[in-house]
């Protein structure tokens, strides 16, 4: 294991640095993971080699479709899990049992759901942070300054608009690989009028 996990750290130094890319950022322990801005299927590829340089192994959500063939192969073996849209609740109740008994547990979710631009983000973080109080961990790739990395780590307070106010914040300085794919960070939630 010990072995499985040098490889992995150096392959992932290795292609970091021959593609001019860098890590930074405090590496947690446990998180909801949300990764952006997503605009390219070279995000995954980013978030993959910084989890095997920091040492983590992130549980990527990917829709079923991406699991046929040699691909579906590469998937699971890079950490990727299968999300079966017709029935998610039993892929995602099955991960956190694993959470309950691991010390280390990061979920990696597109919050953005897709690489094109659209009106507003998947809320599923959000929710599933609620539901089991594990704490949100944000990402990030910055295309100008080539870095891949580790944002802040945070209870949700409940209060949507406050809580994508600060992730909105720490986002507002990062840009992706296509800048102008990218879907400002927005719950649909967040323009539903409040109930008195």
């Amino acid at each position: 294991m010990r072995r499985h996990f040098l490889l992995r750290r150096t392959f992932a130094r290795v292609a970091l640095k021959a593609a001019r890319w860098r890590t930074a950022g405090e590496v947690p322990q446990r998180g909801i993971l949300v990764g952006a801005p997503h605009t390219s299927n070279w995000d995954w590829v980013l978030t993959l080699l910084l989890g095997w340089d920091s040492g983590v192994r992130i549980r990527l959500l990917v829709k079923q479709s991406f699991f046929k063939g040699p691909v579906g192969v590469l998937m699971r073996a890079t950490g990727a899990v299968e999300l079966d849209r017709s029935n998610p609740g039993a892929t995602i109740k099955a991960l956190l049992a694993d959470a309950a008994d691991d010390e280390s547990f990061l979920l990696g979710i597109a919050a953005e759901g897709t690489r094109s631009k659209v009106d507003y983000w998947k809320s599923g973080f959000y929710r599933i942070s609620q539901q089991t109080g594990i704490p949100v961990t944000l990402a990030y790739l910055d295309r100008p300054s080539r870095t891949v990395g580790w944002g802040p780590t945070f209870a949700l307070t409940g209060d949507v608009r406050a809580d994508m106010d600060r992730i909105r914040a720490f986002y507002a300085d990062k840009t992706g690989i296509r800048p102008e794919l990218t879907t400002e960070p927005r719950l649909r939630e967040e323009d539903r009028p409040t109930t008195p």
